[in-house]
């Protein structure tokens, strides 16, 4: 059954989810955000991506920071970009392409190899979290557009590279799981009980959910300095 406007979640939840739910909750159910260098490296990369008008380069239309959402999954977000190329052995001179997109009907349109990109600062991640948040967008719009979108792209920045992802019909069924289990997380409003891993270390949310470990690290590192200060003194 269709989720009704004022009930849409963001895409990016589905990514926090699977990060670290206790994160997930942090963010949207306690309304809890700060900074770091990744999260502020990761908002250049992003608007980098969303600024700058639509395109035509090498026979693709390419669309930035374009509105998403899904009433039958029940989200909402923002594409980095999102590649429009016409049909195979189609005429469409570069001038003509943006008026030949907008002037598609849908029919027309499921002829189009649509591709969204998103784009991330890091590296690839051994969980599913960032192939969902594009599965996601993917199923958008293929909702919005009524096309089939058979594979997506992830680009790092770290690495400067563009990842190929296929929209097979496991991520798809794990985007469906993780929006019922966000929808059951944001419902309920419970936050999870902290739980200490390696992953920790570049959340930027370390202090706010673990400040007893901050506090304990601090020490350890002042310590660390005041012996190195002392051992150089004797030297």
């Amino acid at each position: 059954m269709p989720h009704p406007e004022s009930d849409l979640l963001p895409i990016s939840a589905l990514q926090h989810l699977l990060f670290c739910e206790r994160q997930c909750a942090l963010i949207h159910v306690e309304r809890v955000w700060a900074e770091n260098r990744f999260t502020a490296e990761g908002q250049v990369l992003h608007r980098k991506a969303h600024d700058g008008k639509p395109e035509t380069r090498d026979g693709e239309r390419i669309a930035r920071g374009l509105p998403l959402r899904s009433l039958v999954l029940g989200v909402s977000g923002v594409a980095d970009i999102v590649l429009y190329r016409p049909p195979t052995g189609a005429r469409v001179s570069r001038g003509s392409l943006a008026s030949r997109l907008r002037r598609a009907s849908q029919d027309e349109l499921a002829e189009w190899v649509v591709t969204p990109v998103e784009y991330k600062r890091g590296k690839p991640k051994k969980n599913d979290s960032d192939r969902v948040q594009l599965c996601a967008q993917a199923i958008c719009l293929e909702e919005m557009h009524g096309v089939t979108i058979s594979e997506g792209a992830l680009y790092y920045g770290r690495l400067r590279k563009r990842y190929p992802v296929p929209f097979d019909t496991d991520l798809r069924s794990s985007t469906l799981s993780a929006a019922d289990r966000l929808r059951d997380l944001l419902y309920r409003g419970v936050t999870p009980p902290a739980v200490r891993e390696k992953k920790c270390e570049t959340c930027s949310l370390l202090p706010l959910c673990l400040p007893e470990s901050m506090r304990r690290r601090s020490a350890r590192a002042f310590i660390d300095r005041q012996l190195e200060r002392a051992a150089e003194a004797e030297s």
